[in-house]
């Protein structure tokens, strides 16, 4: 949700949904962000904000994942992990690692593009989250990255890497330069962030899980080390639970802002804004903190994350947050869109009027959503909100339908199928986690003219209560009214509740889809118009 600049304190989180493991960046007056992206296209999002509460989506670095083939069919939890985002000689970089790949980096001269194709800087399995550092002092060049056990069977140590100043290549084999074994208490240690401050090498790196961690930070006066370490951020007495993985940025006035996510579930990672300042005692080692030039990091509330604090001594701006409705004009959808794998010609059609027209692709995954790569995906919001969209299936083939769904582990969805008479009729569907295929979660219904409008409520635990209407006239008694605005207007409640899921790493996505069984020829369309998502007031029993 946008924060109203009028008000003299912001609260958390700053961007209320899915945006994994965020990386922050400040050139003049401008702050940039990034995120994960895993298997989706176009990935690595790109977010402007000259306030650090106030944030818009302005593009992606990333238009095709590679190698393309290897992404031509969904892999939700592959791709694109906790990227870096630095600016250096007059460049914007990004640094990311494919478990299965190795370190890639894209590089552009302005934040919108035109960016460059991903370069492989090192090859193997399992190197994640890599941090580039270009030391101003001394003109070097260096890398950290973490490790994923399940590809290489090795995890909690960060190795470090002097790199080519062009930021092509490493030059060297790498050395652990902290071993999270030899830690007491410390595990799962990754997501490192690697900066010079006062004369220090400084890593700001999270342990413990991304659902009950905490961040920590390391220095050294070399970059091979040794470090000390310090716990800088942990949940303690407050409700935000694992508050860890992110980056550091200065204001212009000399201000520190730290921002991190925190895992919520369905609604994936979120992002808080925390008040950071130097000076804090600690560490491991001997050194003095009058040695150290300032002290520890000191994030949030005397290392506790706030909820609401005075805003950033920045010039006030406007609310603003990511785009969520979409008319789709000229056929074309938002930026907030991404497909849950490469896109190919054809899926989705130009034209001179609003609309999103799909293809009714014909696959043999007709019976799982999970698996089609064909699925127009953005992130659910995580306040409890309403989601709209019109729909018609224009004439094709029996078995082509096209819907609207709430897309994880498990999920659900709900549209317009066309029958072996020709007929459509509303369809609602469903498939457990375990489950290999959909089935029924309400009888299908007519449609009378092959139409629909389609909504999903989805409250503060995100349970998503699906209702439609089809303009029918005539007996309105099942109409339901849950208070929220549902069964208003001729919408009609459908199936039970439904309880979204994420994925592995990823929180739940909304989704529009339209599809067909296999066969010969083309199999119709669907037209999607007014994709709207209204924020609900929070009601006080949920």
């Amino acid at each position: 949700m946008s924060a109203d600049p009028a008000e003299p304190v912001y609260r958390n989180p700053v961007l209320d949904a899915d945006w994994s493991d965020p990386d922050v960046i400040r050139v003049g007056d401008d702050f940039y962000l990034t995120a994960s992206s895993f298997g989706r296209v176009p990935g690595l999002p790109l977010l402007h904000s000259r306030d650090l509460v106030n944030w818009t989506l302005v593009g992606h670095a990333l238009q095709r994942l590679e190698p393309e083939s290897e992404f031509a069919a969904p892999r939700h939890d592959c791709g694109v992990w906790a990227p870096s985002l630095r600016h250096h000689d007059g460049r914007f970089w990004i640094f990311w690692g494919d478990p299965d790949r190795g370190v890639f980096q894209v590089n552009a001269p302005e934040i919108r593009g035109p960016w460059t194709r991903p370069h492989l800087v090192k090859a193997g399995k399992g190197l994640i989250d890599p941090c580039p550092l270009w030391d101003d002092e001394t003109g070097e060049a260096y890398l950290v990255h973490a490790w994923a056990k399940s590809r290489s069977g090795v995890k909690n140590r960060l190795t470090g890497h002097r790199m080519h100043p062009h930021g092509t290549e490493l030059l060297d084999e790498g050395k652990v330069i902290v071993d999270g074994d030899r830690i007491p208490g410390w595990f799962t240690l990754e997501g490192p962030k690697l900066y010079r401050h006062d004369g220090w090498f400084w890593i700001f790196a999270p342990a413990g899980g991304v659902e009950t961690g905490w961040q920590g930070a390391f220095r050294s006066r070399a970059f091979f080390g040794p470090y000390e370490e310090k716990v800088v951020l942990e949940q303690k007495d407050t409700d935000v639970n694992g508050p860890h993985q992110g980056g550091w940025v200065r204001t212009p006035s000399g201000e520190d802002w730290f921002l991190h996510f925190q895992q919520r579930g369905a609604y994936g990672r979120v992002v808080h804004l925390q008040p950071m300042r130097w000076g804090g005692g600690g560490g491991t080692s001997r050194s003095s903190d009058a040695e150290s030039g300032g002290g520890w990091p000191v994030i949030g509330d005397d290392g506790a994350p706030v909820a609401e604090h005075r805003r950033p001594d920045l010039p006030p701006q406007p609310p603003a947050a990511p785009a969520t409705d979409d008319d789709f004009p000229g056929g074309r959808p938002g930026r907030q869109w991404q497909w849950t794998a490469n896109p190919r010609d054809g899926w989705a059609t130009h034209h001179s009027a609003d609309g999103l027209r799909l293809t009714c692709v014909r696959t043999p995954d007709a019976h799982d959503l999970r698996a089609l790569p064909n699925v127009l995906t953005q992130r659910l919001p995580g306040t409890p909100c309403t989601v709209e969209v019109d729909l018609r299936l224009d004439d094709g083939e029996p078995g082509a339908r096209a819907g609207l769904a709430v897309l994880g582990d498990a999920y659900s969805w709900i549209g317009l199928q066309r029958g072996p008479d020709g007929t459509v009729r509303l369809v609602h569907r469903f498939a457990e986690t375990v489950a290999d295929q959909e089935r029924d979660a309400a009888p299908p219904r007519p449609a009378p003219g092959g139409r629909a409008r389609l909504r999903v409520d989805i409250d503060a635990g995100a349970r998503c209560r699906f209702s439609y209407d089809t303009g029918e006239t005539g007996d309105t008694a099942n109409t339901a009214d849950t208070g929220d605005g549902a069964g208003q207007g001729g919408f009609r409640p459908s199936g039970q509740v439904f309880a979204a899921t994420p994925w592995r790493w990823v929180g739940a996505l909304l989704g529009l889809v339209a599809l067909a069984p296999t066969g010969q020829g083309h199999a119709g369309t669907a037209t999607f118009t007014q994709f709207r998502i209204r924020i609900q007031e929070k009601r006080a029993d949920r």
